[in-house]
């Protein structure tokens, strides 16, 4: 059955506005879990814009199910992450003056540290995913490097504005789906998912975990976590 993960990096953007320690994306996590989600995903992020390092620790010990942790490929990170020992590590692009993610790794210029970085990680007992476009060149130099999941990056698809465009996109990550079971890869995805445009990637069949943050925390802002948590979970649940 597909898995939904739950990115509470934005409940920690609310608390970063005002410097001050509520809200709590330790406590969001908890009640992520408790409505069901199957993981939760953070972005320790270079510039510490949500996410802190202190939150990593903490969330490493209060966790349930799986913690996911975003990354960037640095030296910084890696050693994070071997001694946080999360259950799976998301290697991202990271840009300082991106509001959000923008796109996906360019694992083909990348090959030599990848592979480095990646065969450290996995000695550890991590599970590696790499954030890509759905595109197969970059899917084959996934597998090359060692990865053990891709995450399909899904913003292009949930930016178009036509019909047409839309169908291109999830032909798109159709493909890509079908081009990473051949050689072997889990398969995830993310960014930029909400309650509608969710429905038509669902259809696809292939994906395991989605990976939804924003849509989710500015639902909870309204109705609460729990309900939030549990409205896209019947949709991916199906």
């Amino acid at each position: 059955m597909t898995k939904l993960s739950i990115n509470v990096d934005h409940i920690a953007t609310i608390r970063q506005a005002r410097g001050v320690s509520e809200p709590d994306p330790v406590a969001a996590a908890v009640l992520a879990e408790l409505a069901g989600a199957d993981g939760i995903t953070i972005h320790l992020r270079e510039d510490r814009r949500h996410i802190q390092d202190r939150d990593v620790e903490v969330l490493r010990q209060t966790i349930k199910t799986r913690m996911n942790l975003e990354m960037a490929l640095t030296d910084e990170m890696v050693a994070i992450a071997l001694k946080t020992l999360p259950d799976s590590v998301t290697l991202v692009p990271e840009g300082r003056h991106e509001l959000t993610t923008e796109g996906g790794l360019d694992v083909i210029s990348m090959q030599s540290s990848l592979k480095q970085k990646i065969a450290l990680m996995k000695q550890a007992g991590i599970i590696v995913s790499l954030f890509i476009e759905p595109n197969v060149e970059q899917i084959k130099a996934s597998h090359k490097v060692g990865a053990d999941y891709m995450e399909i990056h899904t913003g292009m698809y949930c930016e178009v504005q036509t019909e047409v465009e839309r169908r291109e996109q999830l032909a798109r990550i159709e493909l890509a789906i079908s081009a990473a079971r051949k050689l072997g890869l889990g398969i995830n995805a993310g960014h930029g998912l909400d309650y509608r445009n969710i429905i038509p990637v669902l259809a696809l069949n292939g994906i395991e975990e989605f990976n939804i943050g924003h849509s989710i925390v500015s639902r909870a802002s309204l109705v609460g976590m729990d309900r939030a948590v549990r409205e896209m979970l019947a949709l991916v649940k199906g």
